[in-house]
């Protein structure tokens, strides 16, 4: 079995590392097990048959459902609506248009729950705006590549749904308990911000034509503008917390709404660019789909070759101390994050792992937000980094240099993380409230 064990994983980093697809380097380390074991049950019938029923699942039809929602919204025209309300009450501040920002990345991840499509709507409209008035061009492009990442937080998250489906932890408690991460880690962003600005000359923003044009509306015409906008994630969660819906009739709720705002009430959205929205959606998630499969029959290989009960053996026969554990994973999770996208850390890793912080009495929802939190990192950090490939695109940035920006941001959200480890309440306290 460690041989066995010692050769899938071996052909999955080697695949990895020669630039194989995550799905293709999966499937043939599984697929390895019975090559080296004919008597292993694991032929390639069995991974069809399992791929086949696995995908068979009622939760993940939230997956493409977030995903049309999110496209269909971008097309509508959101984030802008949203970042004019909050910047009705900020902007006159030197720091006030970038914490605008921020909450507008808050707001949209818990319309999308996507980190790159957060980046993608906030950062096209806010990035040339900010630029325009003074602001330094790779501060706000690090900063929303930062901040986007809160998209996979906030729920509704692609992530959280991943981790409840291949741990069997609750997706709707998932989803609750990540909403107080999500605000303490925009929070811990804001205070650096804060004392950016602080601690710079802000004579060049050209801020007050800004705010004055902005203001001349009145607050009433910016939050009609935008109430549909802000409405959209009170209807998503607020359906969840209520026991209303299940994430995933949330999900198909969402794209009902995120109808009819974007073609009755905004009148963004035609029936071509329809058409677009439901291929740009197929085209994202097609390849997600196809990942988390073939990862449930690779799921199911480790369990039968009982890896994650003998890494939890051993782990807990040779270390004491749960803080030394949590560290530790802390750390492989975040160096996981840099080398493979998110969804697909989720659902190799946590398998392992789960048994692990199990045997150290961690909450398997805490556990979820804490892995969610960690890879969500990953999005800002070379080599894979999908936000700042993103932001790259938006702003023709070097990456090395968005990403040499975003460090500060960074260091906010490892402090913000730190604190989510070792302070379950953060994740707990909101699902063990809205249960009694």
């Amino acid at each position: 079995t460690q041989m066995i064990t010692a050769v899938m994983f071996g052909i999955f980093l080697i695949f990895l590392g020669v630039g194989v697809p995550i799905a293709a380097s999966v499937g043939w380390a599984t697929l390895s097990v019975n090559l080296l074991d004919p008597s292993f049950a694991c032929d390639a019938i069995y991974f069809v048959k399992t791929m086949a029923n696995g995908m068979d699942s009622y939760v993940l039809l939230a997956v493409p459902l977030f995903m049309l929602s999110s496209s269909i919204m971008a097309e509508s025209g959101l984030s802008g609506r949203l970042f004019n309300v909050f910047s009705y009450f900020f902007g006159n501040l030197p720091a006030g248009l970038p914490i605008a920002v921020v909450i507008t990345c808050l707001f949209y991840g818990a319309i999308c729950g996507s980190g790159p499509a957060t980046v993608a709507a906030i950062g096209t409209m806010c990035i040339p705006l900010l630029t325009k008035l003074g602001y330094d061009k790779d501060f706000v492009t690090s900063m929303i590549a930062v901040a986007g990442g809160l998209g996979v937080i906030i729920p509704p998250s692609i992530p959280f749904i991943t981790y409840g489906l291949c741990t069997g932890a609750s997706i709707g408690d998932l989803f609750i308990a990540g909403f107080m991460p999500g605000l303490l880690i925009g929070l811990f962003i804001v205070f650096y911000v804060i004392y950016y600005f602080a601690r710079h000359d802000n004579s060049n923003l050209c801020i007050e034509a800004y705010t004055q044009e902005l203001r001349s509306k009145g607050f009433l015409r910016i939050l009609k503008e935008g109430f549909w906008a802000l409405l959209a994630p009170v209807i998503i969660l607020g359906g969840i917390y209520g026991g209303i819906v299940s994430p995933t009739e949330a999900a198909g709720v969402s794209v009902v709404y995120a109808l009819l705002i974007g073609v009755v009430a905004y009148r963004e959205i035609n029936f071509k660019k329809f058409i677009k929205c439901l291929v740009d959606t197929g085209h994202t998630a097609t390849p997600v789909m196809l990942i988390l499969g073939i990862c449930i029959v690779f799921g199911r290989v480790l369990s039968m070759l009982r890896i994650p009960q003998t890494l939890a053996t051993f782990v807990t026969s040779n270390i004491e101390s749960k803080i030394a554990v949590l560290l530790a994973i802390n750390l492989f999770l975040l160096v996981a994050g840099m080398l493979m996208d998110t969804i697909p850390c989720i659902l190799i890793l946590a398998p392992i792992f789960l048994p692990i912080v199990q045997a150290y009495n961690v909450d398997i929802v805490h556990f979820g937000i804490l892995m969610t939190c960690n890879l969500a990192i990953g999005f800002v950090t070379p080599p894979i980094g999908t936000n700042l490939f993103v932001a790259q695109s938006l702003t023709k940035i070097p990456i090395t240099r968005i990403a040499k920006h975003a460090v500060p941001f960074l260091a906010m959200f490892l402090v913000a993380l730190l604190v989510i480890t070792f302070v379950p309440s953060v994740s707990l306290w909101l699902p063990s409230v809205l249960s009694k």
